[in-house]
């Protein structure tokens, strides 16, 4: 099947989705660094009404990695060189979806204020960034992207919410992405202490570029709870049970939490 990404860039919304089927990896990563450039030098508009219809498979994704279940992802030492290039490689599969997921967050949900669409246009640019940085060190280790198995929980939570942005907030950027902010300095240490700076340093980087990210979800989830009349608190947890959210365990990242926008109260629940 023929993929669309190689239609001339008019509006965003659809742009993003014809980037989204894209199944190579690092094409993908490029034509999203692109296609903010172009967005921020007026190259392309925005039409926040559109409803889009798609025809392509979602995500677009090569043929390997080969998808199994995180139970079935093997765990390797960190003393060798292979530990550590599987470990790089399950944080590119990460970024990956990640930017998948935030081109996701474009084209599917319409009718929402200009500021929200720039916003998750940063996000997607800023995990491809991610992304090349990691499969850039995962060559200069000898490997590829797609040499190790992955999994798919992190897309499996953005396909349970494709129906409601208010889930999709909640969901997403607030649970399963602010998950890596406190699991972030903990893997730092591992790759630091294995003497593999250069990735310890691509780890400060994406923690915090991730505190925007989970930010961004914080205010775009209280922005809508304000817009439907409802409490954030307690709409979180019904969420949470309504949508079979992974239950958050510590150790918790505080201070990373409350700098991308958790309130004193949330926080105080974990």
């Amino acid at each position: 099947m023929k993929n669309n990404c190689t239609l001339d860039p008019i509006e965003l919304r659809q742009t993003a989705l014809n980037w989204l089927t894209a199944r190579d990896a690092s094409r993908k990563a490029n034509g999203v660094l692109l296609l903010q450039k172009t967005f921020i030098a007026d190259g392309l508009s925005l039409d926040i009404d559109q409803s889009i219809i798609n025809r392509e498979p979602i995500p677009g994704r090569p043929d390997k990695p080969e998808l199994v279940s995180p139970l079935s992802v093997q765990k390797r030492s960190m003393r060798t060189v292979e530990g550590r290039a599987a470990l790089i490689h399950a944080l590119a599969h990460i970024e990956f979806n990640a930017i998948n997921l935030a081109l996701d967050a474009i084209w599917r949900f319409a009718q929402m204020p200009e500021q929200y669409y720039t916003d998750w246009l940063k996000v997607a640019a800023e995990e491809a960034y991610h992304f090349s940085l990691l499969n850039q060190h995962l060559q200069s280790m000898g490997y590829q992207y797609g040499d190790f198995l992955g999994h798919n929980s992190l897309w499996e939570m953005v396909e349970r919410t494709q129906d409601d942005v208010l889930a999709r907030m909640a969901l997403v950027p607030r649970t399963m992405e602010a998950r890596g902010l406190d699991a972030s300095p903990a893997l730092r240490n591992k790759l630091a202490q294995a003497g593999d700076m250069a990735a310890a340093e691509i780890l400060d980087i994406i923690l915090r570029d991730e505190i925007g990210h989970v930010a961004i979800g914080n205010h775009w989830y209280n922005w809508l709870c304000v817009q439907r009349d409802l409490a954030p608190i307690e709409t979180f947890e019904r969420l949470c049970q309504q949508y079979q959210a992974p239950k958050l365990r510590p150790p918790f990242n505080i201070e990373a939490r409350r700098l991308a926008g958790f309130s004193e109260d949330e926080l105080a629940l974990l």
